[in-house]
């Protein structure tokens, strides 16, 4: 296996230039994602790095040697795609081995890595098999095989789960994950979906507009994000976001949102007096404040408790009013609305809550994040 070593790497169709001097360092054995919204430049980036787009500035290396004018097919990397990319008129054993053959490799040599490629990825039973006979994640995992059989230097994955169920999907990005492990290789894997990305990465790299946000560990990229860019498009559900401005006194700290409530915050979080912001808060930071909660909830008092603690109190809880409940076994998100804008609430608990109830939220405030209104950046 081998490292890959993207330097300031540039690409333009005619006069458009799509990335823009993109540099990321991937290490021997590592699993990255290039995620991003649609359009970002990850999947062109892949195909640079895979020579199946030309370069337009910078420097691709994989290993010690730069690639930039080196054929794909000399590159020694393998490629799975988003739609299998198998030939229909071969059997899954004369897929696996195509490439091989082409390379007029030994016919023992083949036979040997063939079958302990499918034994790994259970299509020991299927090697007889068309494509047409296959569900399409054994389809998939044929692709993976045909890759595996190469031995080569660097995995490229292009969003190879797309086309699957979600239920299959799980199964499929484990089985990834177990597969790179099991081999030690290098692998790049390209995808929009950000549980994905979460789940299967040793390092992520958020792209979008064809530059790089953020690189990092999962977890680095979930607590600590640069900026707002980052800190909605990782974690599910996202994060939500309160515009205001820090106001600070003697006593403590809070943002005050556009329409008066005052958002908790730490002391002693950066941010100077009168700062405008945007208040973010992930769903799991928002806890249910039951006493509160179920004062409201009950009629004959809930007037009273509304009057004894109106928005923006100071212990640092937010009245809002549930607008959907969305249980999904696990968890529920409760969605609602603080400050006139909708935020979601996901709790661990199964509580009885039902549209158009008060309740009473408190953030979390140590993991609550600000981030500059005007260049997005994190505080």
């Amino acid at each position: 296996m081998a490292s890959v070593s993207i330097r300031n790497v540039y690409k333009a169709f005619g006069s458009v230039e799509i990335i823009h001097g993109v540099s990321v360092e991937i290490e021997d054995h590592e699993f990255v994602v290039l995620v991003g919204p649609s359009g970002c430049g990850k999947s062109t980036l892949l195909r640079m790095i895979a020579g199946l787009e030309k370069i337009t500035g910078g420097d691709i290396a994989i290993g010690d040697r730069v690639v930039n004018m080196v054929p794909p097919k000399e590159r020694d990397i393998a490629m799975v795609f988003q739609n299998y990319a198998l030939y229909p008129h071969m059997t899954v054993y004369k897929n696996m081995a195509f490439s091989m053959t082409l390379a007029k490799a030994d016919a023992g040599e083949i036979d040997r890595r063939v079958r302990e490629a499918a034994g790994i990825l259970g299509l020991s039973d299927y090697l007889e098999r068309f494509p047409r006979q296959l569900s399409g994640g054994q389809r998939q995992r044929v692709a993976m095989g045909r890759a595996i059989v190469r031995n080569p230097q660097v995995f490229l994955f292009d969003e190879p789960l797309s086309n699957l169920d979600a239920k299959l999907r799980v199964q499929m990005r484990t089985e990834i994950k177990l597969l790179h492990q099991r081999l030690h290789s290098t692998s790049i894997y390209v995808t929009h979906d950000q549980v994905e990305a979460m789940t299967m990465a040793d390092k992520i790299v958020v792209m979008r507009d064809g530059y790089v946000e953020q690189a990092g560990t999962p977890l680095e990229l979930y607590d600590h994000p640069v900026n707002r860019f980052v800190g909605g498009f990782i974690g599910s559900p996202a994060m939500n976001f309160l515009p205001g401005r820090i106001a600070r006194n003697g006593t403590g700290a809070a943002v005050i949102a556009d329409d008066g409530t005052r958002l908790p915050l730490s002391p002693d979080h950066p941010g100077e007096d009168g700062r405008p912001v945007d208040y973010g808060v992930r769903p799991s930071d928002l806890v249910l404040d039951l006493e509160t909660t179920d004062a409201m909830a009950d009629p004959a008092g809930a007037s009273a408790a509304l009057a004894k603690v109106p928005v923006a109190v100071a212990d640092g809880g937010i009245d809002a009013v549930v607008d959907v409940v969305e249980p999904t076994g696990a968890d529920t998100y409760v969605f609602g609305k603080i400050a006139g804008l909708e935020v979601c609430a996901m709790f661990n608990e199964r509580h009885p809550l039902q549209p158009g109830q008060p309740i009473r939220l408190k953030p979390k405030v140590e993991r609550v994040h600000l981030f500059d209104r005007q260049t997005g950046a994190h505080l």
